[in-house]
C-alpha cells in the first residue's frame, strides 16, 4: 500500500504533503529530524492521509492535493469536510 499524508507543523503550524510506502515511519523520520525541507520544523503531526494500491495512484493525489494547498478545496480536505 502507498500513502499520502499531510502533516501540520506544531511549532510553525505550516504543512507539508508527501507520499510514503510507510506512513508510520516517514512520520517518525520527519519528526527525528532526518527530512531536510522540514528538520526546522518539527514537530509534526499527521492531520491526514489516504491508502492507495499503486504507487503511481498515490503519486498522482498527491500532485492534485499540493496544487489545491491555500485554497478551499485544501481547506475542506484538512477539515475534513
Amino acid at each position: 500500500m502507498y500513502y499520502v499524508y499531510i502533516l501540520k507543523s506544531l511549532k510553525d503550524g505550516k504543512y507539508y504533503i508527501g507520499s510514503a510506502s510507510n506512513l508510520t515511519s516517514r512520520l517518525d523520520y520527519h519528526n527525528f529530524g532526518k527530512q531536510r525541507s522540514t528538520r526546522n520544523r518539527t514537530p509534526f503531526s499527521l492531520i491526514y492521509s489516504e491508502e492507495f494500491p499503486e504507487k503511481s495512484q498515490a503519486l498522482k493525489r498527491e500532485k492534485q492535493i499540493k496544487a489545491f494547498k491555500g485554497g478551499e478545496a485544501f481547506k475542506k480536505l484538512i477539515n475534513g469536510v
